[in-house]
């Protein structure tokens, strides 16, 4: 599923290759209309076909088919305008733009809409000897050189713009597959964690319920032992799966530091470490906690080309840029890690300015046990 920001960033990047093949197109158009129009009716028909061809490229209405047929019937009428009547040949300028595009947005029918934009135009070349006495040199150095050059330099900045579109597109759904392969990476990483605490502790249950079972009837004293301590690993088993559910299974920040490096670099994110000081390490575990669950968030809800991660001795910054626009939005998983810090005496601090969000985290350097009790109280 395609995120708000992911969605906005391709928007802008389509908006941008629209506005330089456009600003293309007209500079070109004004070239010619310089170089070939000698009265204003010539340039009144240059102008009439580029306005048709910008139409047709235009991204609201380049795939409306309602629209781009009366864009080729008006520059098809032009382009035998300039040949009979106006005596321009760069009026194929126009038609030619507009042919491709149609034939860009009718993949089925290409072939057959491009060899009919090329039968149109030697028709034009054809009928054009009807209406000048110039000499068949002169007639074909203009209406054969240069209509099919200047055709030819409209599809070829067509062309370009569907590639450059095409592979925006195409970049994006990698991007896309990368972040979710990341993400699926980290889940394998949790069953990984949750089979190492539940696989062995159910296997000497099972075991150690077939001895009771056994010796029940036989020597009773010893299968009470065997069920006192089956009580105790499912206990075990329980506390530690609920660390596990909750990102309170202690951490080390180093583990999860380099862990955090591999996913952004597997999803084509480039990363930038910085450790001002030495982490405490009675602060790991908490900032650790805050680095997964940044990783996370970055992963599936932005548009990051670039990650900062900066450490101190207690506190965590992890700048990404790609985060679009707006506020802030809700802290989400962080919420209940914000709490924790704050019992702590420490800050989680977060916020999106200039296309750029950043999550800070920080604990008081001087760290008491309360970090320990606070943890014992949540795992209860």
């Amino acid at each position: 599923m395609t995120t708000e920001p992911v969605e906005t960033t391709r928007s802008r990047l389509h908006d941008l290759n629209l506005h330089i093949v456009s600003a293309s197109l007209s500079s070109m158009g004004a070239l010619l209309a310089a170089v070939d129009a000698k009265t204003w009716w010539q340039a009144l028909l240059l102008a009439i076909g580029l306005t048709a061809a910008l139409t047709a490229v235009s991204r609201r209405t380049a795939g409306r088919l309602s629209v781009l047929l009366p864009c080729l019937i008006v520059t098809t009428a032009l382009w035998f305008l300039g040949t009979t009547v106006a005596d321009s040949p760069t009026a194929a300028y126009g038609f030619a733009i507009v042919s491709a595009v149609v034939a860009y947005r009718l993949p089925a029918h290409r072939r057959a809409v491009t060899l009919g934009a090329f039968l149109v135009l030697l028709l034009g070349i054809a009928v054009r000897p009807l209406f000048s006495d110039e000499s068949l040199v002169d007639q074909m150095l203009g209406y054969v050189a240069v209509p099919l050059s200047v055709a030819l330099t409209g599809v070829i900045m067509v062309h370009l713009n569907q590639v450059i579109s095409e592979l925006v597109t195409e970049l994006d759904r990698a991007r896309e597959h990368e972040a979710e392969l990341a993400v699926a990476r980290e889940r394998v990483r949790f069953a990984g964690d949750l089979h190492d605490i539940q696989g062995h502790t159910l296997h000497v249950v099972k075991l150690k319920a077939t001895l009771a079972r056994k010796l029940v009837r036989v020597d009773a004293e010893r299968a009470e032992r065997e069920l006192e301590e089956i009580h105790s690993l499912v206990g075990d088993t329980i506390l530690q799966t609920r660390e596990l559910a909750y990102a309170q299974r202690r951490l080390n920040l180093s583990v999860e530091l380099e862990n955090a490096k591999n996913l952004f670099e597997a999803a084509g994110i480039r990363v930038e470490v910085d450790r001002e000081g030495e982490v405490d390490t009675r602060a790991g575990e908490s900032l650790g906690q805050v680095l997964r669950e940044t990783t996370t968030n970055i992963l599936r809800h932005s548009e990051a080309e670039r990650v900062w991660i900066s450490l101190s001795e207690t506190g965590i910054r992890v700048v990404n840029d790609g985060a679009g626009r707006g506020p802030a939005p809700e802290l989400g998983g962080l919420a209940a890690l914000r709490d924790r810090l704050v019992d702590q005496g420490g800050e989680l601090i977060v916020e999106r300015e200039n296309g750029r969000f950043t999550t800070a985290a920080s604990l008081p350097r001087s760290l008491s046990d309360d970090i320990s009790t606070t943890t014992e109280k949540d795992r209860s």
